[in-house]
């Protein structure tokens, strides 16, 4: 069982997790149930949310808060969840990638929490949420390997950073068709509920069950320090 721990300073900033490991998932494209799902929820999306009062919500706004104390401007970069919330309200439609990616956002969507994805055989060794040191190299999906900033909180195994808390993933441990077990974990803040935070991930996990066979083997762990 892979160990997650959050290191003194990033604990100091008031990061929690949970996290599952949801097992012999079958990665698709296309499918048919998925894109139903996703057509309903952005129905519903667009009913209960408008762009301008996003801004106003209290778990939209805690994590805002969040990045300003991490030297980020969240009106240019934002928290995963809201720029995906952003991009259904502006379009009207949630972006499919596969059954398991998708499976993330519907329940990022639905509770407003970061969902972070990995492919399970891809990590080495135990991880840890710590600060950069700012000489990291980080190879995020879909863009040129970067140095992280200094003071950025990170997602580390025993080789390589696979995320930026709480809103980039690396290539390196994403998921693809030949991801076999996958690991979830929701990303939490000062402000933001363990409870809504542990929903987050148990969602995440039911819906990788539902969407692409798999099986939670390890049900829900909630880390704070």
């Amino acid at each position: 069982m892979i160990q997650i721990s959050l290191a003194p300073e990033v604990v100091d900033l008031g990061v929690h997790i949970a996290y599952s490991i949801v097992e012999d998932v079958v990665v698709e494209k296309d499918r048919a149930d998925v894109i139903e799902y996703a057509k309903k929820l952005a129905k519903k999306l667009r009913e209960q949310y408008t762009i301008e009062r996003l801004k106003e919500h209290p778990i939209i706004r805690a994590y805002r808060d969040f990045y300003w104390r991490i030297k980020i401007d969240p009106t240019k970069t934002r928290p995963s969840s809201e720029a995906l919330l952003r991009r259904v309200l502006r379009t009207g439609n949630i972006p499919l990638i596969n059954n398991v990616v998708d499976s993330g956002n519907f329940a990022s969507l639905e509770t407003l929490i970061p969902i972070g994805l990995y492919d399970l055989d891809k990590i080495k060794g135990n991880l840890v949420i710590k600060l950069a040191r700012g000489n990291e190299l980080f190879e995020p999906i879909g863009k040129r390997p970067e140095i992280v900033r200094e003071g950025v909180p990170i997602l580390v195994d025993s080789e390589k950073v696979i995320h930026l808390y709480p809103h980039r993933d690396s290539a390196k441990t994403a998921i693809t068709l030949d991801t076999k077990r996958v690991l979830v974990i929701a990303c939490g803040v000062p402000g933001v509920p363990a409870t809504l935070v542990k929903e987050a991930a148990l969602k995440t996990s039911k819906y990788i069950e539902m969407f692409a066979q798999g099986k939670m083997t390890y049900g829900v762990f909630y880390v704070r320090e």
